[in-house]
């Protein structure tokens, strides 16, 4: 497996493309934004986008979806339902944060805990971590050890939970329950900032201890 993250628009979101090295089979993991520069990142890859997949409805993490999905002609998977009312609210949105105008759109698959999600011969496993948003998504590789977390942990801090039905307990829950069990030698993509491990947050994040 490979992958590399591409920070776009002003919020400086973490997209990720990841790719199956054998098939060249390959996702977009939150396109937040800068659709023409994630082209042309793709393109010097030259790896076949098949899926693109988001963590949650926040528009620094979904604004290229749609743009993107109907470029390379694939679906949209994710996040989990209880998003909705993030998609739906996708305009307002772009007048709240001064964003380029995003149509409102919804997934063309929800998904859930326990799904699976195949690019290539690579399976995510797909977490539900509500906090940051009630439908929160992570999508996990265990054989390579590797983890998209989106908003819901970084580098020395954790996510926000002042947004519409953001929930602390829930956010806390999600990181200690879901994610620090999967083993502190995996190391996790936020959705902002540096990577890191899942024992380097314990044992230093100052939000967590």
């Amino acid at each position: 497996m490979q992958y590399q993250i591409i920070p776009v628009t002003a919020f400086q979101e973490n997209c990720s493309i990841v790719w199956c090295e054998k098939s060249k089979s390959a996702a977009i993991i939150d396109p937040g934004g800068e659709a023409e520069l994630l082209k042309q990142v793709i393109t010097k890859l030259g790896v076949n986008i098949t899926k693109i997949l988001l963590t949650h409805g926040h528009l620094d993490h979904v604004g290229a979806a749609k743009a993107l999905a109907e470029y390379y002609q694939v679906k949209i998977y994710g996040s989990q339902i209880e998003d909705q009312f993030l998609f739906d609210n996708l305009p307002h949105q772009c007048v709240q944060f001064g964003f380029p105008f995003t149509d409102a759109f919804l997934p063309d698959v929800w998904l859930q805990e326990n799904d699976t999600i195949a690019v290539g011969e690579l399976n995510f496993d797909v977490l539900h971590c509500p906090g940051h948003t009630p439908g929160h998504i992570a999508f996990v590789n265990q054989s390579k050890k590797l983890a998209f977390v989106g908003d819901v942990l970084f580098k020395n801090s954790i996510g926000r939970t002042d947004f519409p039905r953001g929930n602390y307990a829930d956010l806390i829950s999600s990181i200690k329950n879901k994610l620090f069990p999967l083993g502190d030698d995996i190391t996790f993509v936020p959705g902002h900032g540096p990577i890191s491990t899942f024992g380097a947050e314990k044992r230093s994040n100052p939000y967590l201890s």
